[in-house]
């Protein structure tokens, strides 16, 4: 047990510390530092631009990306998505990489916001403004973890080349739409979504790190790995031999 709680420490809650730090330490600077220097000082520009380019058929498109990124649909489609790998895959590696890394990013957003009070743009909202701060975007941040994660998993179930390609392509698509959306809609400043994209893909990383990598061993017993069957992997002991 002691063991597994330093490998938890060490693999998982101090990187996890080390991304909030940064992040808190990016919202200090674009707040405060360098609220007044390039190019920080033409956000309220890219705002009032994108505002001005509204349309009745944009604003639908982006209404889509944006409910995609919803905190409702973020959680439900992880549940589905988790589920659907445990029962197809029959284990538990990739389902617990999915969640922990949807849920460590909600984690640091959360508490980012709780200390970086940025206002949100000065442009007419399109969605109602939750409490929040504007810094950073947790709706960019979650569909970075979630369709992100879910592009790793498939591109390494994925055999050929193109596979792979398609995979990360149509996923990572999601994340720069809701994005994009988010600034479209008058909801968060260009360096909001940028940092978001930093707390989604690092949660990623470091829980890809951290469960899906089959060389780590959390105490005595080593993760489970994947076999031919597609079940947890594990080595049989050898019979003895009969003389």
């Amino acid at each position: 047990m002691p063991d597994t709680v330093l490998q938890i420490a060490r693999r998982v809650v101090l990187p996890v510390a080390l991304l909030l730090a940064v992040m808190l330490l990016l919202g200090g600077l674009v707040t405060r530092v360098l609220a007044r220097s390039w190019p920080f000082t033409v956000e309220d520009a890219v705002n009032r631009e994108l505002a001005g380019d509204r349309t009745a058929g944009w604003n639908d498109v982006s209404l889509v990306f944006s409910t995609l990124a919803s905190t409702q649909l973020i959680v439900l489609v992880t549940a589905l998505v988790a589920l659907a790998l445990r029962l197809w895959l029959r284990r538990w590696r990739e389902p617990l990489f999915l969640c922990a890394a949807v849920s460590a990013q909600a984690l640091v957003f959360l508490l980012t916001t709780m200390v970086i009070d940025r206002q949100r743009p000065a442009v007419e909202h399109m969605d109602v403004s939750p409490p929040t701060s504007s810094f950073p975007s947790g709706h960019t941040s979650a569909s970075v973890a979630l369709y992100v994660g879910i592009a790793v998993l498939l591109a390494l179930r994925s055999r050929s080349t193109a596979a792979k390609v398609s995979w990360w392509t149509l996923l990572v698509l999601v994340p720069v739409g809701v994005a994009l959306t988010r600034m479209y809609r008058g909801m968060h400043h260009p360096s909001d979504v940028v940092a978001s994209f930093l707390n989604g893909g690092a949660c990623v990383a470091i829980m890809a790190r951290s469960i899906l990598d089959r060389g780590v061993r959390w105490g005595r017993a080593a993760l489970p790995s994947v076999t031919r069957a597609g079940g947890d992997g594990v080595t049989p002991r050898p019979k003895p031999r009969v003389s």
